[in-house]
């Protein structure tokens, strides 16, 4: 089994500013991941050293036993697949199609592989009535989506999602679920960064914590969204149910709608 380990990672800008300190994680190939906590906590350079956009001043980050400071970006993207947080950073052709082909194509791969890869990313992401528009000219939502389809065409063992659900509605987030979905039963890792916690509760089952640059805890959805000190120290809150919860001083670890109401009827 694969895995991307952070082995004592310090990151550092060139104007000498520290963003991550002392990171050790691991995440094995299969795994629903969340990374979480407050703006300039460091997840989103955390991710960028997982695919190789940074390199470790300290330490070293390893993508399936390979040291990512032995390889260039590109190569490690080759295993770990990096969907930005605004699309436009990364949308740079003049349709749809040709962006979500674009990598297969530079990878050179038969006509009947760039198909079916098309085909799967399009039918994933709900795109198919927008393959011949600009992606400009297309809601920033479904931009998103053009950009997710046009890095799993290249159908790596890991996909971060950066704020998937930002400027999504119900259908888009319902769509990243199902999306999420697939991809754990074919095997494939999904890592997130997000502020949203309702998608978190209802999507992933590890949860990690950052704070102050480092990561702070490390667990499932109910270990973390009822830990009152994590909560505090990462100035994160809890999904909506568990915060409703709370409000109603109720013992446990609700985290969802039904585990409300029931004991909800257990009260009446």
């Amino acid at each position: 089994m694969g895995a991307i380990q952070l082995r004592n990672v310090t990151f550092a800008y060139p104007n000498g500013f520290v963003a991550n300190e002392n990171l050790n994680l691991v995440i094995n190939s299969g795994e629903r991941v969340a990374i979480i906590g407050q703006n300039g906590a460091g997840k989103t350079t955390a991710v960028k050293l997982m695919n190789a956009l940074y390199k470790p001043t300290h330490g070293d980050v390893f993508v399936n036993g390979v040291n990512t400071k032995e390889k260039t970006t590109a190569q490690i993207a080759a295993y770990v697949g990096y969907i930005f947080q605004n699309p436009d950073d990364q949308i740079f052709n003049k349709d749809v199609i040709t962006e979500i082909e674009y990598m297969p194509r530079y990878y050179k791969l038969p006509e009947k592989e760039i198909k079916r890869r098309v085909e799967r990313a399009v039918s994933l992401t709900g795109i198919g009535s927008y393959l011949k528009q600009n992606p400009f000219d297309i809601p920033y939502s479904i931009r998103k989506f053009v950009s997710i389809a046009a890095v799993l065409v290249t159908e790596t063992e890991y996909i971060i999602l950066d704020e998937p659900t930002a400027g999504q509605d119900l259908r888009g987030i319902q769509i990243l679920s199902n999306m999420i979905n697939v991809l754990e039963s074919e095997g494939k890792s999904v890592i997130t960064i997000t502020h949203d916690m309702d998608f978190v509760a209802e999507n992933f089952n590890r949860v990690v914590v950052m704070a102050n640059k480092r990561i702070i805890a490390d667990g499932g959805i109910r270990d973390i969204f009822w830990n009152e000190e994590i909560i505090s120290k990462s100035k994160i809150k809890k999904p909506q149910i568990g915060e409703l919860a709370k409000d109603l001083a109720f013992n446990g670890s609700i985290l969802f709608r039904h585990e409300l109401m029931e004991e909800l009827k257990g009260k009446i």
